[in-house]
């Protein structure tokens, strides 16, 4: 770790909880093993179309753990494949799905948890995510509420990512010049490019994008394929 970082961003969904692998992409890998019967492009059309109706609707919860909030975005990924006519029924597939992406989230956060665990005491911590609301909860859920001096969650402030007030939030929260903290996330435009405009040090967590056009390495300060490598 750079001697001039005094404190840590990270992102969540798709940092700490699937490893740099764009959530997209986590489920329909866990389509393609459940051999749902669907195109590439209807399961993005499904996906993108989940993601607009939870960002439209009250749908999830403050209460919902992952497994709840992840239940219901594949209900709704699935009964919008059958609206169309592309699947007969959720019923053979639902279930399936929740369990496999919902063991893998488990595997991935409890990698987080070992590398969040060596971090804490040498850096102050903070979160900022886009989420429903409910990300304490989630946190609670997998063990990793402890880390964070404060949690600054888009649905609780008001203001989402790519917006860099996001970030200004957090580094307000850890009481540091914005040069001396590093932000840690899966997303060049979400993550690395807001929080280089907020002023701060950035590690981009390279894995599987939602897109095959290659994302610009140079606008991190530095690039890593596990969240482990912090530790160096």
């Amino acid at each position: 770790m750079d001697s001039n970082i005094k404190g840590i961003i990270f992102d969540y969904g798709g940092t700490l909880d699937s490893g740099g692998c764009h959530w997209g992409k986590v489920l329909w890998h866990a389509y393609e093993r459940a051999q749902v019967p669907v195109t590439g492009q209807q399961f993005r059309d499904a996906y993108v179309h989940a993601e607009r109706t939870l960002g439209k609707q009250p749908i999830i919860q403050s209460s919902y753990t992952f497994r709840q909030t992840l239940a219901a975005k594949l209900r709704i990924e699935l009964e919008y494949l059958v609206g169309g006519g592309m699947l007969p029924s959720i019923v053979p597939y639902h279930g399936v799905l929740l369990d496999d992406v919902y063991r893998q989230a488990q595997a991935h956060t409890a990698h987080s948890r070992s590398v969040l665990e060596q971090l804490y005491g040498r850096y102050p911590m903070v979160l900022v995510s886009n989420f429903y609301g409910n990300i304490g909860v989630v946190l609670d859920e997998f063990g990793l509420s402890g880390f964070f001096q404060q949690v600054v969650e888009s649905a609780v402030v008001g203001v989402r990512k790519p917006d860099p007030r996001i970030f200004e939030l957090g580094v307000a929260a850890l009481q540091l010049p914005a040069s001396e903290v590093l932000v840690v996330g899966d997303s060049i435009d979400k993550d690395i490019l807001p929080a280089r405009k907020a002023g701060c040090r950035t590690a981009w967590l390279k894995g599987e994008g939602w897109t095959d056009s290659p994302a610009d390495e140079h606008a991190a300060h530095r690039v890593i394929t596990d969240v482990a490598e912090l530790l160096q």
